[in-house]
C-alpha cells in the first residue's frame, strides 16, 4: 500500500512538471511569434525563395545619372525588389490571385494590378508570363535615397494566354520600359512601369552558322564502357578516354555526340569542375582529328515557362564555356523530346525548344543546331529554326527506308542526320531469345545499305557493350537494363562484334 502511494505521489510530480514545462513552452513561442517579423515568402504565399525559379538574364548599362550617387549595396537592392515585382506579376496573371502585389507596387500601380486580374478571372482568361532578359539603365536617385528612375530596354518576355484552360494564343514580345521605384517600409516599390513595344523583327537573331551541307557525319555516340550516362562524374578518366577516341579515328570515325546532362551539371549554376572535364575532352577530340556534337539537355523534362529562366542560365554559361574551342560542330538541343509530347503537352514542349534555341543562337551564331528527335515523323518540328535536322531509328530495319523518304520528302531545305541507331544482340530470356550478333548484324546491315545509298549522315548508337546500366537510366527492370548493354560494335571486353564489320573493314 505504501508503495502504491509512492508511485502515485511520483505520478502526479511528473504530470504537474510536463503540464509547466507545456505552458511555458507556449509562453516562449507566443513571445517569439510576436517579436519576430513574418517572413515576406510567407506573407506572399510564394517559394520559400522568391527567385528560386526566375533568374532572367539582367545586363546593367553603367552611366552616371543624375542626383545622388548610387550605392552598390542600394542598386542590389532595387534589382533584387524589381525583378520580385516582375516575379509576383507573373503568377498573379498565372492564377489571377494578386498575392505579393502589395510588397512590390505601390497603390496606384495595385489597383490597375487588380482590374486586371478581376477582369481576366471574370473572363476565365490566365497568362502564362516569363521575361527572359532585362538592361536597366539608372537614369535619376534622388538626393533622400527614396525614388529611383530607370530606362529598362530591350525587355524580351514570353506570353501563353488561356480561356477555360485552352490555349488561345501565344508569343514573343520585346519592349522598353520607363521605371519609377519609391522606397517604401524597406522595400523598393514600382511607382509606375510603361510600356513601348518594340517591333517584332528585332527578335531574330543573324546567323552566321557554318554550311553542313557537304558535311557528312560518320559518327558514334560516345560514353566509356564503364561509366555510361556519367561520362564526367567522379570516375572520368581521359586516359581511358584518349585511348578510345584514338580508336574510333583509326576506324574512320569523324564526329561523336556526347552528353551534358541538365542536373547533374549543375542546372542554373553550372558545376564548372565538370566543365572542365567537357574541354579537356574537346583537346582530346581535336588532337585526334574528331568533331564534337555535344547534347545540352540530356534527362531534362520540365518545360514549363517558369522554369525557362533557369535553363537559359544553364545554356549560357555551357554554351559561352564551349563554342569557341575547335572540336564543337553543332549544337543538340534536347535528347527525345517528343517523348514528352502526351505528358508534358505538345506545344509546351516545342515552345521551350524554339526558346531554347534562340538563347543558343544569341550566344553562338557561328555553330548549327539540331535537336535529336526520337523517329523520323516527329522530325518535321521546328525545320524552320534548326540549322539540321536529326532524327532517331529503332524501329524494323526493312521500314526504315519508307520513313526516311517521307521525311525526305517534307524536309528539303535542311540536312538530315540519322542521329542514333542500332541493335540490341542480347539473346537471352529478358529478350525473348529475340536477339543475337547475327540478328545485329543484320539489322544495321539492312539500314546501312539505305544510308549509302542516300550519302545519308549517321551515327551509330554504340561503341562499347556495357557492363552495368545505371538503374536512373532505364529503371530496375532487368529485361530492359540487359537489353540496353548490348549495343555496341565491340563487347564488353573491347572485342569486335559481327556487325562491325559492316561499317569498319580493319581490326580496331
Amino acid at each position: 500500500m505504501k508503495i502504491n502511494r509512492t508511485l502515485y505521489r511520483i505520478f502526479l510530480l511528473a504530470s504537474f512538471l510536463a503540464l509547466n514545462g507545456l505552458i511555458l513552452f507556449g509562453i516562449s513561442s507566443a513571445w517569439t511569434y510576436l517579436n519576430t517579423g513574418a517572413d515576406r515568402t510567407s506573407m506572399l504565399h510564394l517559394h520559400e525563395d522568391i527567385s528560386a525559379t526566375y533568374l532572367p538574364k539582367v545586363q546593367w548599362e553603367i552611366a552616371m545619372n543624375e542626383g545622388r550617387p548610387m550605392e552598390e549595396q542600394t542598386l542590389g537592392e532595387i534589382e533584387r525588389d524589381y525583378l520580385s515585382a516582375w516575379q509576383v506579376r507573373n503568377a498573379a496573371y498565372a492564377n489571377n490571385v494578386p498575392y505579393g502585389i502589395a510588397d512590390y507596387y505601390t497603390d496606384s500601380m495595385r489597383t490597375e494590378l487588380f482590374k486586371i486580374t478581376d477582369l481576366n478571372l471574370k473572363n476565365k482568361i490566365t497568362l502564362q508570363t516569363t521575361t527572359i532578359e532585362h538592361h536597366p539603365k539608372l537614369e535619376f536617385y534622388s538626393t533622400d535615397g527614396k525614388l529611383v528612375v530607370l530606362t529598362d530596354k530591350n525587355v524580351l518576355a514570353y506570353e501563353e494566354v488561356y480561356q477555360n484552360e485552352n490555349l488561345i494564343t501565344k508569343r514573343k514580345l520585346l519592349s522598353d520600359y520607363k521605371v519609377m521605384l519609391l522606397l517604401e517600409d524597406g522595400f523598393w516599390r514600382v511607382r509606375q512601369l510603361v510600356e513601348t513595344a518594340l517591333p517584332e523583327e528585332t527578335l531574330e537573331v543573324a546567323s552566321q552558322v557554318q554550311n553542313l551541307e557537304d558535311y557528312h557525319f560518320k559518327g558514334i555516340n560516345y560514353y566509356p564502357q564503364d561509366t555510361p550516362w556519367d561520362m564526367f562524374g567522379s570516375q572520368f578518366n581521359d586516359s581511358i578516354i584518349e585511348h578510345d577516341f584514338k580508336l574510333m579515328a583509326k576506324m574512320g570515325v569523324n564526329s561523336l555526340r556526347i552528353f551534358i546532362p541538365y542536373e547533374s551539371f549543375g542546372k542554373e549554376y553550372v558545376d564548372q569542375e565538370k566543365i572542365e572535364k567537357v574541354k579537356r575532352t574537346l583537346d582530346i577530340a581535336e588532337k585526334t582529328g574528331l568533331d564534337i556534337m555535344p547534347t545540352l539537355f540530356d534527362f531534362y523534362g520540365n518545360y514549363s515557362i517558369h522554369d525557362w529562366t533557369m535553363t537559359n542560365r544553364h545554356v549560357e554559361q555551357v554554351v559561352e564555356a564551349l563554342k569557341d574551342h575547335n572540336a564543337i560542330i553543332a549544337w543538340d538541343v534536347k535528347n527525345e523530346p517528343d517523348l514528352d509530347f502526351e505528358s508534358r503537352g505538345k506545344e509546351r514542349v516545342l515552345a521551350w525548344l524554339e526558346q531554347t534555341v534562340d538563347r543558343i543562337r544569341k550566344i553562338d551564331t557561328k555553330h548549327a543546331i539540331t535537336i535529336g528527335w526520337s523517329s523520323p515523323e516527329a522530325a518535321v518540328n521546328l525545320t524552320d529554326k534548326l540549322d539540321l535536322v536529326s532524327f532517331h531509328y529503332y524501329r524494323g530495319a526493312p521500314e526504315f527506308e519508307s520513313a526516311f523518304n517521307i521525311l525526305k520528302s517534307k524536309v528539303t531545305d535542311k540536312p538530315l542526320l540519322l542521329q542514333e541507331y542500332g541493335y540490341s544482340s542480347y539473346d537471352g530470356i529478358w529478350n525473348g531469345f529475340s536477339g543475337s550478333d547475327e540478328k545485329e548484324k543484320e539489322y544495321m546491315g539492312t539500314i546501312q545499305k539505305v544510308v549509302e545509298k542516300e550519302n545519308l549522315s549517321h551515327m551509330i548508337w554504340t561503341l562499347y557493350d556495357f557492363r552495368n546500366i545505371p538503374t536512373s537510366v532505364v529503371g530496375r527492370l532487368p529485361w530492359r537494363k540487359v537489353r540496353q548493354r548490348h549495343f555496341g560494335l565491340l563487347d564488353d571486353k573491347g572485342e569486335k562484334k559481327p556487325v562491325y564489320d559492316i561499317f569498319f573493314n580493319e581490326n580496331p
